[in-house]
C-alpha cells in the first residue's frame, strides 16, 4: 500500500510539473499574430479582428510613400547640382562627363578651384602649391604630415618627400575631375543650394526608414501582448492606447467574458 501510494503522488506531481511547463511555454498559435505584423504592421491586429490593424496598415502607407517621396527628391536635386557643376565648372577641363562619389561634390562646394593636378609642364611632377585650391590645400596636408617643417623641403629622393607625394597622388583630383567656379560665383551658390537640397531630402528619407521599422517593431509587440493575455485568460483579449487632448496616454486591457 505504501509503494502504491508513493507512485500515485509522484504521478500526481509529476502531471502537475509537466502541466506547468506546458502553461510556460507558449503554443505556436500566439507566435503567428507577432510574426504576421512583424511582416505586415496591422496584419496580426487584423485576423484578431481589432480594428486598430488599420492604423498601422495607414502609418505603413504613408511612411512609405514618404520615403519614396524624399528619396526622389533627392535624386532631382542631385542631378540638378552634377550637371551645373559640369555644365560650369568642368567641361573646360574634359569634354566629356564622368560622375563620381558624392565627396567630391562636397569638395566643390567648399573650394572654388581645384587646381592643377601637376604644376610642372615637363617630366618632373610638382604638386599644386596654392593652398586656397583643393588640391594644393591637399598638399600642404602632406607636407604638415610628413615633413619636420611643411615650408622647407627634403631631400627629393627621401622618404619623407615620397610619402608625401604619394599622400598627395592618392587624394588629390585627377587630370580627369579639375573644375573651377572662378567668374561663376552665382553659379557656386546655386550648387551649393542644390547640394543642401539633396543632402537635407536624403536624410529625411533615412529618417523615414526608421519610423517605418519602428511601425512594424511596435505593431509585433502590440500583437504579441494580446495573442498572450488571450492565451493565458483562455479568451479574447485587446490592449487600447489612446492619446487624450491634454497630451496624456494612456494603455487599456480588456479581456471578454
Amino acid at each position: 500500500m505504501k509503494w502504491t501510494a508513493c507512485l500515485a503522488v509522484l504521478g500526481t506531481l509529476g502531471g502537475a510539473a509537466g502541466h506547468a511547463q506546458q502553461q510556460q511555454e507558449p503554443p505556436a498559435s500566439v507566435l503567428v499574430r507577432p510574426l504576421a505584423s512583424l511582416i505586415i504592421p496591422g496584419m496580426g491586429q487584423l485576423m484578431a479582428h481589432q480594428d486598430r490593424g488599420a492604423v498601422y496598415i495607414a502609418a505603413e502607407v504613408y511612411l512609405l510613400s514618404r520615403y519614396l517621396q524624399l528619396d526622389h527628391e533627392a535624386t532631382v536635386e542631385a542631378r540638378r547640382f552634377q550637371s551645373l557643376a559640369f555644365d560650369v565648372a568642368r567641361q573646360s577641363f574634359v569634354p566629356l562627363r564622368r560622375d563620381t562619389i558624392f565627396e567630391y561634390y562636397e569638395q566643390m562646394e567648399r573650394f572654388a578651384e581645384s587646381g592643377r593636378y601637376d604644376a610642372d609642364t615637363g617630366p618632373a611632377f610638382v604638386p599644386e602649391s596654392d593652398p586656397a585650391t583643393y588640391n594644393g590645400s591637399v598638399w600642404l596636408l602632406a607636407r604638415r604630415t610628413f615633413w619636420a617643417d611643411p615650408n622647407i623641403p627634403p631631400d627629393p629622393t627621401s622618404p619623407q618627400y615620397w610619402k608625401a607625394l604619394q599622400f598627395y597622388q592618392a587624394r588629390a583630383v585627377g587630370p580627369n575631375f579639375l573644375w573651377s567656379w572662378r567668374n561663376h560665383s552665382l553659379e557656386h551658390e546655386v550648387f551649393r543650394d542644390y547640394i543642401r537640397r539633396s543632402d537635407n531630402a536624403f536624410r529625411r528619407a533615412q529618417n523615414q526608414v526608421g519610423l517605418v521599422l519602428a511601425n512594424h517593431v511596435l505593431s509585433a509587440v502590440d500583437a504579441l501582448i494580446s495573442a498572450r493575455m488571450s492565451a493565458a485568460a483562455g479568451r479574447a483579449a485587446e490592449m487600447r492606447t489612446s492619446v487624450g487632448l491634454s497630451g496624456r496616454s494612456e494603455v487599456r486591457f480588456s479581456i471578454a467574458f
